[in-house]
């Protein structure tokens, strides 16, 4: 089961699909960001240090990105095993408004239903919008598929 939707009006992107793991198991994947350039399907993760899981709304971790430059991620919804999302930006400057979210909605203890929502409605820098058209519905599953490939592997 897959669902995926795209809506340039509302600057919104979102893949679900069923993943054969526990939501904990596959939100250990999410959390971590040292594992996040493991099934990043935009290709655009280089690398994050280990010791920054993410526990609460406020928490911010770094990543570098494959071109090289840095990210600061700051976590603004958190429910763990459940939910989160971040907001990116350069370090030490205000987020550009685009936001990372990821819902997980256990439908047994072995099956979880992902979705993976990118949102750029309140992005603000123009400079950054012909990207931000690329992250696409497909490229939001192609994580979820890395995801479950990964999850399901351990499961």
């Amino acid at each position: 089961m897959e669902a995926m939707s795209q809506d340039q009006t509302a600057r919104l992107s979102t893949a679900s699909r069923e993943i054969n793991a526990p939501a904990a198991a596959i939100f250990e994947l999410i959390a971590d960001p040292s594992r996040q350039p493991e099934w990043d399907g935009n290709d655009n993760l280089g690398e994050a240090a280990p010791g920054q899981r993410v526990h609460a709304v406020g928490d911010v971790f770094t990543m570098a990105l494959t071109a090289g430059v840095l990210r600061e991620n700051t976590i603004v919804e958190f429910e763990e095993g459940r939910r989160v999302a971040w907001l990116p930006s350069e370090p030490g400057h205000p987020a550009p408004g685009h936001l990372w979210r990821w819902e997980l909605a256990p439908l047994d203890e072995q099956r979880t239903l992902v979705t993976h929502t990118y949102d750029w409605t309140n992005l603000t820098d123009a400079n950054r919008f012909e990207r931000a058209r690329r992250t696409t519905s497909e490229r939001l599953l192609a994580s979820i598929d890395r995801l479950a490939a990964l999850a399901e592997a351990r499961a």
